[in-house]
């Protein structure tokens, strides 16, 4: 009984181990190589699959998910001789398990070698200012370089990126002080465009001031000439006025143009600042016929003017209305 029992379980043990060699489970982003007496068959992708028992077996265990390895830090010569401390990282995915597994011992380390090799071919083909300001630039060639390097093994490189870019310290004293050199002219040309379109508007608005002001004077100009030509106009009627008087005999009309004239260059003399005193050489008798002779002629102009006006009559008084008697 118990060496049944015992061989009723050494057979239960023996088929569960054969059971657990035959079917094999790959999780999702896994794939797994099958190796038929040490010679690749095929593939097993995410899921169950089964296997020939004592015949095959699992050989690589793929990892199918896009991966980052890190390219380690190395020293590059550029072209100008500077020596700059680089390193970055890459994204790989691995694309054929068959290929990535049985093309290339231990994958990452090879890739991280490639990619080493490769960026310090890229930068030591370029100048201190390119590395420096180029890292696109330099992304992209390792991207494409490695890519193709890469694609015998089933790997695809998605994108590389360059981490990390250390130059000596005496060009990066240099260069910050290029930096500060560079900001301090920005400000100067800054501060002198200020300047000068400051100098433009202040120039603009005395152009506009002097355009005005001249307009100013232009209009009071025509305005004067104007008003010279109404006062010219008005003294020539009057003086019309006056020659028709003479010609009709009328001394009154004489007396007060003289007066006129009299009585302005009077009032010049007065007006004189270098004049304290005054001085008349006339008689003030006859200015004071002079202007009676005024008055005379007003008073006659008004007797022709209510000649002129036409009188209405006065209209007749009513009588008184005489009640009849009985």
């Amino acid at each position: 009984m118990d060496v049944l029992t015992i061989f009723a379980g050494v057979l239960l043990f023996l088929a569960i181990a054969l059971l657990f060699s035959v079917i094999k489970i790959v999780p999702q982003g896994r794939e797994f190589t099958v190796e038929r007496f040490g010679k690749y068959t095929k593939t097993l992708s995410p899921g169950i699959g089964f296997l020939t028992p004592f015949v095959e077996r699992v050989g690589k265990r793929m990892n199918m998910m896009e991966q980052v390895l890190d390219v380690p830090t190395q020293e590059v010569i550029t072209k100008d001789n500077a020596m700059v401390r680089v390193d970055g990282i890459v994204f790989i995915q691995v694309m054929d398990a068959a290929r990535a597994a049985y093309r290339v011992d231990d994958l990452p380390y090879a890739i991280s070698q490639l990619c080493m090799t490769n960026l310090r071919t890229v930068v030591g083909s370029m100048e201190l200012d390119e590395v420096l300001s180029q890292r696109d630039s330099i992304n992209t060639r390792l991207l494409h370089v490695i890519d193709a390097a890469t694609e015998p093994w089933g790997v695809k490189v998605n994108r590389i990126e360059i981490k990390d870019l250390t130059p000596p310290t005496d060009v990066t004293n240099a260069m910050a002080r290029q930096m500060k050199a560079e900001r301090e002219r920005r400000a100067v040309v800054t501060e002198a465009d200020g300047e000068k379109q400051a100098a433009i508007t202040r120039a603009e608005g005395a152009k506009q001031a002097a355009i005005l002001e001249s307009e100013g004077r232009k209009e009071a100009a025509f305005r004067d000439a104007e008003a010279r030509e109404r006062e010219a106009e008005a003294e020539a009627r009057a003086t019309a006025m006056v020659s028709e008087a003479i010609a009709r005999g009328d001394v009154n009309a004489i007396n007060y143009f003289v007066a006129q004239k009299y009585v302005e260059a009077f009032a010049e003399l007065a007006r004189s600042p270098q004049q304290r005193t005054v001085i008349v050489p006339a008689e003030m008798g006859a200015l004071v016929g002079t202007i009676a002779g005024i008055g005379e002629m007003v008073n006659l102009a008004k007797g022709q003017q209510q000649e002129a006006t036409p009188v209405k009559p006065a209209p007749a008084p009513r009588r008184p209305s005489v009640p009849p008697t009985a």
